[in-house]
């Protein structure tokens, strides 16, 4: 029997992963199922199961590697004819054909294996014969999209573009969430077996936007007022998202100071009730200075101390 290494096309120095990996991609590429048990792919399929069994599994290969065991896993000097070998695929002598466990083989695992066994894998790659005759879904389709903020509060459409080439015009509900999901079915790989084709799952980002910022469904918004507004109060015009409102600001507001606009976030799904939009007032001096203001602030007399809160 050929070096394990040699038969998996791995080095003795592979990681656990790359043993793993090269298996799993001989193991398909030549199984007996996907061949019609043609004898040749039989003895490779054989050869490159006990390769596996042996470097696949941890304190097998360390006995491989110090020349304890060979390369069918047996004590060195032992004879395969007195007890047969330890692992590895046989014919069957009856029962119908299928897959593997089923079909013409039948795997017989070595017993102690404290790595990932060759059988495991089988299950893996190929889900059991019998499952492979039954109808499978298509493989589901994974793409992103980015919508802008307003989108997301109104809703919209995308049109997004699929690996062959296939165009799909995607509707965006209103309230979609950052990091949702958006599933079209029936337009992902086709089916097997006369099974049903998979979804489009399609996963939202929102844009930053230039005004307003996020807090889940709740928005946040630097509104500028000018030093009058500040003093004397009055109704100023705010931007939402669905257009300017009229806020009332009360006398003698600070920067800083923040007003909460009830339902003027981003809207609810479902139960879920729409955000809130909070304004924050920034007190903005005229740019460039006003003399008339200089001249008035030159003659204020005031002892108000701005910092008395900081001692």
């Amino acid at each position: 029997m050929r070096d394990p290494y040699e038969v998996l096309g791995v080095p003795k120095k592979a990681t656990e992963a790359e043993i793993k990996k090269a298996f799993r991609t001989l193991a398909k590429k030549h199984h007996p199922d996907t061949h019609g048990n043609a004898p040749d792919k039989v003895k490779k399929f054989q050869e490159i199961s006990g390769a596996y069994e042996v470097i696949g599994d941890k304190e097998k290969r360390a006995q491989y590697d110090r020349g304890e065991i060979d390369a069918a896993g047996q004590p060195r000097g032992f004879d395969p004819g007195a007890q047969g070998f330890g692992g590895g695929f046989r014919p069957r002598t009856g029962g119908r054909r299928g897959g593997p466990g089923e079909s013409g083989f039948q795997w017989n695992s070595g017993a102690g294996a404290e790595g990932v066994r060759a059988e495991d894998i089988f299950s893996d790659l190929f889900g059991g014969s019998r499952r492979s005759r039954q109808p499978q879904k298509g493989q589901d389709i994974q793409l992103a999209t980015t919508i802008t903020l307003e989108e997301a509060a109104s809703g919209g459409s995308r049109r997004v573009v699929l690996g062959d080439g296939k165009e799909l015009e995607v509707r965006i509900p209103p309230g979609v969430k950052e990091g949702q999901t958006i599933r079209v079915r029936g337009q992902g790989g086709p089916g097997g077996q006369g099974g049903p084709p998979g979804d489009v799952l399609i996963n939202v980002a929102i844009a930053p936007h230039a005004s307003f910022t996020r807090d889940g469904r709740d928005l946040k918004l630097d509104l500028p007022i000018s030093l009058q507004e500040a003093i004397l109060g009055g109704k100023v015009p705010a931007p939402t998202l669905a257009g300017a409102v009229s806020l009332t600001v009360p006398p003698h507001s600070n920067s800083g100071r923040t007003l909460r606009l009830k339902g003027k976030g981003l809207p609810g799904s479902g139960k879920e009730e729409a955000g809130d939009l909070y304004v924050r007032l920034v007190v903005m001096l005229p740019e460039p200075g006003d003399k008339q203001l200089d001249d008035f602030i030159h003659g204020w007399q005031s002892a108000y101390d701005p910092r008395a809160k900081l001692k």
